[in-house]
């Protein structure tokens, strides 16, 4: 099991890494973590919601995502609050004060999804949250220590050295373990190191007879890892490959500039991660409308508290860029605005939240597509696939009249794919309340509509939205939307990015086998 000395130390990363070094030995492995909390969820093939980075681990072991790998996941609406969801399904909002009531229930169904899991396996690799040592928290512990102790596991404490610290967090978290927990720790290990590992040695040293606790390796600082992260840390601080901070155009002339507020209640920010990786693009998140330059497209992403994040754009201004963007996008026949999830909702005219889900009542919404939403209690989660029925680029094949007809509007070649989550029922709004209602963008091989959109004087839609997560993960559909912006901007065409997360978690997994004492964790896993 991977523990951590704080959070964001690199345990999801480590865990995937041992899942694909063990699964190439041809062992069954499975991940395991028995409470996360993260706004970054991914839906199973069976429409069941969990964290991403156990889908992730699941990845590197080669299986499928099973809620089982993640029995527990909190997803924050408030500094307070959450949803609860218990093996893949909601069970509610709570407060801090009712979760704690509820732990018993939750820890119930920790064990059975471990038990599970580990009589399908040959090795089960677990991650912890947070740190093991925050003593406030230890009464209700059912991820860390406790879980370790109820799989028998052996445990890994992971200090990031990067930040500053880790000699000081490794002892001290030792420090304020139990004799038994302290028992269970079997090595230490130094994450995201830049430099010569050598001059850590008297320290390496030092600390190994201090806590009798062996240290298993270095781990470097991977520049430029193009793994989907568990949540927004590294994009709220800036520090995400790829991503750029701040004010100004695109760095060069033949760049594109794409914009993306930072959301305070940023969810699913993995939708970027595709784009991250493309040549000649600056993703570039901002924070007020002093930031927003010149940008050649904008990204309005998901969010758990759609309406939060909207009176966020007002307040900072950045409500009144996106609209003026828009229409200067649509008048102009040049750039996108496109809205996800969330981002589609503020995009629309209304969002309505009866229920309180987030923040009751009404709310108007930036008014720039004519469309109206309604927050209700049961959620949609779903793996869908579909077609677009509009012009999205220039580089989409013209309206095919033999192809099938999808709610009375020919589908296109361009195909789709990618999961929805939301809670959030939308609607174009009654006919006549808008003198210009909005075309269905995309559709499902249903006919049902997957988003929607407004077009220029050419028929290509300049501002539009969609409920489907991972849209811009198709090579295809990414590379055409960049391709059509570039000639907007009358830039020069570039090959674009293979998006793959297969050869990333190779890299990812020879790295950590060159970094760490491999023979003593295969030893302690009775490997060797």
């Amino acid at each position: 099991m991977f523990q951590g000395t704080c959070s964001n130390a690199g345990k999801s990363l480590l865990t995937a890494a041992l899942c694909r070094l063990l699964a190439r030995r041809g062992l069954r492995v499975v991940p395991f973590k028995a409470q996360n909390m993260a706004l970054n969820s991914f839906v199973t093939a069976d429409g069941k919601e969990m964290g991403r980075a156990q889908a992730l681990q699941a990845a590197a072991c080669g299986l499928a995502a099973d809620v089982r790998m993640n029995p527990v996941l909190l997803k924050p609406t408030s500094n307070t609050g959450s949803q609860v969801i218990v093996l893949g399904e909601p069970v509610g909002q709570m407060r801090v004060g009712a979760y704690l009531r509820y732990k018993p229930e939750a820890w119930k169904a920790v064990r059975r999804a471990y038990r599970s899991l580990a009589a399908e396996a040959d090795v089960v690799v677990l991650e912890g949250a947070g740190s093991p040592a925050e003593i406030n928290l230890k009464a209700h512990d059912i991820v860390n220590m406790r879980m370790a102790r109820y799989a028998r596991a052996h445990v890994a404490l992971v200090a990031d050295i990067d930040r500053g610290g880790a000699f000081a967090a490794l002892a001290g978290t030792m420090a304020l373990l139990t004799r038994a927990e302290r028992a269970r720790v079997a090595g230490f290990i130094l994450n995201k190191f830049r430099g010569d590992p050598t001059l850590l040695d008297p320290a390496l040293h030092s600390l190994t007879r201090r806590t009798g606790k062996p240290f298993w390796g270095v781990v470097p600082m991977l520049e430029n890892l193009r793994l989907p992260e568990e949540d927004s840390v590294s994009f709220k601080l800036g520090i995400t490959p790829g991503l750029s901070m701040g004010e100004g155009r695109a760095e060069t002339a033949g760049a594109l500039d794409i914009v993306v507020p930072d959301l305070p209640h940023i969810s699913n920010a993995t939708d970027l991660d595709a784009l991250r990786q493309e040549p000649g693009l600056r993703l570039r998140i901002v924070r007020a409308a002093g930031d927003w330059g010149r940008p050649h497209a904008v990204i309005v992403p998901g969010s758990r508290n759609t309406v939060a994040d909207l009176r966020f754009l007002r307040a900072t201004g950045l409500a009144d860029a996106i609209t003026q963007f828009a229409r200067t996008a649509l008048a102009e026949g040049r750039g996108a605005l496109v809205g996800i999830c969330g981002g589609l909702q503020m995009l629309g005219s209304v969002i309505d939240d009866p229920l309180g889900l987030e923040e009751g009542g009404v709310e108007r919404g930036l008014g720039i597509l004519p469309l109206q939403t309604r927050l209700e209690a049961d959620k949609k989660l779903l793996r869908v696939t579909g077609r677009v029925c509009v012009c999205l680029t220039a580089d989409f094949p013209a309206q095919d009249t033999d192809s099938a007809m999808h709610g009375g509007l020919a589908a296109f070649a361009q195909e789709i794919e990618g999961y929805e989550i939301h809670h959030g029922r939308t609607v174009p709004l009654s006919e006549g309340a808008n003198a210009r209602p909005p075309h269905v963008v995309m559709a499902d091989t249903a006919g049902r509509p997957l988003g929607w959109g407004l077009c220029d004087a050419a028929g290509r839609a300049r501002v539009w939205g969609s409920y489907v997560h991972g849209l811009f993960d198709a090579d295809a559909f990414r590379h055409a939307f960049l391709s059509s912006l570039r000639r907007d901007c009358a830039m020069p065409p570039l090959e674009g990015a293979a998006y793959a997360l297969g050869p990333e978690l190779d890299r990812l997994a020879d790295c950590v086998e060159n970094s760490l004492d491999m023979a003593a964790i295969y030893g302690l896993l009775g490997l060797c």
